[in-house]
């Protein structure tokens, strides 16, 4: 039977759904069709992974995605289908929503963040079949090292997990430095790796060592300042909390230098002296090598500096050792109450303190808390001594006498501050001397409610005196009613009897009538 190209063409047209794909085009036409289909039957999955040996031995393993559950149920046909066209998408991968977790990989840490093809290309791919296709996500092993370079060239184990993590090679959170040879006690610990175990070279070359790093003594690592003077030892003297924090200090014996530690220096840190070197010879004949000037120059005499233990000693700055003799030399004499006022109440002003003053007033320290109550006649230009004592404030050797108004009776006896002294409803506290008025209803109260008031002012000496409010005085034959006969004898309070009115209770003395029925029925 003859048939013809165009017959041919038509029948292979009705047997083949549709063309092939690219990567399956080697195999396009009817001698081919048995290389993926059984005759009379589907595509069996055993067909294409005769082709795709390197899926069929990850599924073999069971490893890789398509031995995942969700993929592994599956035919292939299913999600890689054909005869749709040359350029369909036979393989359908959405990297940016691809579940890693279904390969048998979970990524994790600074891997979630890499594009695909950081890890999947041919530098990292094993098998050189699979190195040759130009896009595949097969061939990667897992090991770190398929991807990272070994920076310690193989001096450390392989398994990298073993110190570190996917979020950062550095730092190591695995390793434990208390396995090692060499354990990390004091400021070891916070010590950057670095600072032992040295980066060397460069780029690709890059190598830090750690097995090879020497911990045999101190100066391995430490530069002994002391040039050997104490030998090789350093465990004697220091310990890893600190250089500076010196081990055996109570066992080193100072007094064997030519300078003894005393009070205060014996508890001194050593580097607060020896700042530099442990062995460097320090100047110490005056206090000032090591302390500086507090008083910047103030307490220097003719040009000549005043060490200070002229008023300290080791025992501490405070408090000083300038004695009352010292001070009562300079012109000022402490005595009195100035004799129980500490230093600074005088010589320190918020925080500066002032030694050389030049003026010795009272109103240097004290405040003039009369202000402009008192004439100047009495305590001329703010001359406090001229009523005070330094034994007390309260001790006032004030001359009453040489003002209007002597103080006599029992005026003697009261206190500068009972007529002197005022607080107002506020609080405020008033200080009247040359503004006090002498009349007596300035300090006492008026009880007769202006009874004997005239002319605006009640003269309370026409009955009272300083010695007693008792009446002393009064002549009731001055007033309009002068007592006779049987009156004579009659008490005060038979007549003048206690009333009240709006402004309260009193006695009336001021009787306005006289008549004999006012008082006997």
């Amino acid at each position: 039977m003859i048939f013809t190209l165009g017959f041919l063409g038509a029948i292979s047209g009705q047997i083949s759904p549709g063309e092939l794909t690219t990567a399956h085009s080697n195999l396009e036409g009817m001698s081919n069709c048995t290389k993926c289909h059984e005759i009379g039957d589907k595509v069996h999955d055993d067909k294409c992974l005769d082709c795709h040996k390197e899926i069929k031995e990850l599924v073999f393993l069971k490893k890789g995605y398509h031995s995942n559950k969700a993929v592994s149920s599956k035919n292939c046909i299913q999600c890689h289908s054909e005869h749709h066209g040359r350029n369909f998408q036979i393989v359908r991968f959405d990297e940016s929503n691809f579940d890693h977790s279904k390969t048998g990989h979970k990524l994790s840490g600074k891997h979630t963040f890499l594009k695909c093809e950081k890890c999947h290309k041919g530098d990292f791919i094993t098998n050189d079949e699979l190195k040759k296709k130009p896009k595949t996500f097969l061939g990667l092993d897992k090991k770190c090292a398929n991807c990272h370079t070994d920076f310690h060239k193989g001096e450390l184990s392989n398994d990298c997990a073993s110190c570190h993590n996917e979020e950062s090679f550095r730092p190591a959170p695995g390793f434990d430095h208390n396995k090692a040879k060499y354990q990390l006690t004091g400021a070891h610990k916070t010590i950057n790796c670095d600072k032992c175990h040295p980066v060397k070279g460069e780029n690709e070359n890059k190598v830090q060592s750690f097995t090879k790093t020497e911990f045999s003594q101190c100066t391995s690592c430490h530069e002994d300042i002391h040039k050997n003077k104490f030998g090789q030892n350093c465990t004697s003297c220091h310990s890893t909390t600190s250089f500076r924090k010196i081990v055996n200090k109570e066992d080193f014996d100072h007094s064997k230098t030519d300078f003894v530690l005393m009070g205060k220096h014996q508890k001194t840190d050593c580097r607060q002296c020896h700042v530099t070197s442990m062995t460097v010879r320090l100047r110490h004949d005056q206090c000032y090598n090591c302390h500086s000037d507090f008083h910047k120059g103030e307490m220097d005499r003719n040009g000549l500096r005043v060490d200070c233990i002229a008023c300290h000693n080791e025992k501490g700055f405070i408090p000083s050792t300038y004695t009352l003799q010292q001070h009562n030399s300079i012109g000022f004499l402490l005595e009195g109450s100035h004799l129980a006022v500490p230093c600074e109440d005088c010589h320190k002003t918020n925080t500066e303190w002032k030694f050389d003053i030049l003026s010795t007033r009272c109103i240097d320290c004290h405040k003039n808390v009369h202000g402009s109550s008192i004439s100047s006649k009495f305590i001329g230009n703010d001359e406090c001594i001229k009523c005070h004592t330094v034994e007390s404030w309260d001790n006032v050797t004030f001359n009453h006498s040489t003002t209007d108004f002597i103080l006599d009776g029992k005026h003697k006896n009261v206190a500068c501050r009972q007529c002197h002294i005022k607080t107002t409803f506020s609080g405020k506290i008033i200080h009247l001397f040359k503004d006090l008025s002498s009349k007596c209803s300035t300090c006492h109260d008026d009880k007769h409610m202006g009874q004997f008031t005239e002319e605006g002012s009640t003269v309370c000496t026409n009955c009272h005196n300083t010695e007693s409010w008792k009446i002393q005085n009064f002549d009731h034959g001055k007033t309009k009613f002068a007592l006779t006969g049987k009156h004579e004898n009659v008490t005060c309070s038979k007549c003048h009897k206690e009333v009240e009115n709006e402004k309260g209770k009193f006695i009336k003395y001021k009787i306005e009538s006289f008549k004999c029925a006012d008082c006997h029925s």
